[in-house]
């Protein structure tokens, strides 16, 4: 049990085929466990596959697809990785304009492995402190933000982490971040 309650928050976790299934399940059990209500957005409605490295994994049942889902009725975003996941996700400018509107509404996002890069495609990575899987290193950077190898970077609100070995740090910081709500300076 965390020590945060986030008791009826509403945490979207937006992903697609090809997301590393523990960085879904794992900070989907954290949400859980604290008391929070975990929706799966994804690209189309149906069920989506999810990867273990390279290898298929489970499938996971979408909940609502990103074209339908306004951030608006959500206290905070996860963005799984997964090469795949993110490489699709990044392109699509639903889930480029969801993701947009949870830094507009100045709320918790939080990114792990891949997930990064559709921080850069929505356009709210400038001037940001951020860490990802260390391939992701140099189109951050060249994006703007501000890019450092640690287990986990927290800022403003943003909650980025490298790889499956940071979850643990990385579903602690995001429980946290969910309950303190807003940040001012989480902004697009």
């Amino acid at each position: 049990m965390s020590e945060h309650n986030i008791a009826g928050k509403k945490v979207a976790f937006l992903l697609t085929d090809g997301v590393e299934q523990v960085e879904l399940t794992s900070p989907w059990q954290a949400v859980k466990d604290a008391g929070g209500e975990p929706t799966l957005v994804a690209l189309s409605k149906g069920k989506l596959q999810g990867f273990n490295g390279v290898d298929k994994g489970d499938t996971f049942d979408v909940d609502l697809a990103v074209a339908d889902a306004n951030a608006a009725d959500f206290d905070a975003l996860v963005l799984p990785g997964g090469v795949v996941n993110a490489d699709n996700l990044r392109v699509d400018k639903d889930a480029q304009n969801f993701t947009r509107a949870f830094f507009e509404q100045h709320k918790p996002v939080a990114s792990i492995c891949h997930g990064p890069w559709i921080l850069i495609d929505a356009g709210v990575i400038k001037g940001r402190n951020v860490t990802s899987y260390h391939t992701l290193q140099s189109d951050l950077k060249n994006a703007g933000a501000n890019w450092t190898d640690e287990e986990v970077v927290c800022d403003q609100g943003l909650v980025t982490s490298r790889n499956p070995d940071d979850l643990p740090a990385f579903n602690a910081k995001v429980v946290e971040e969910i309950s303190e709500g807003q940040h001012a300076g989480q902004t697009a």
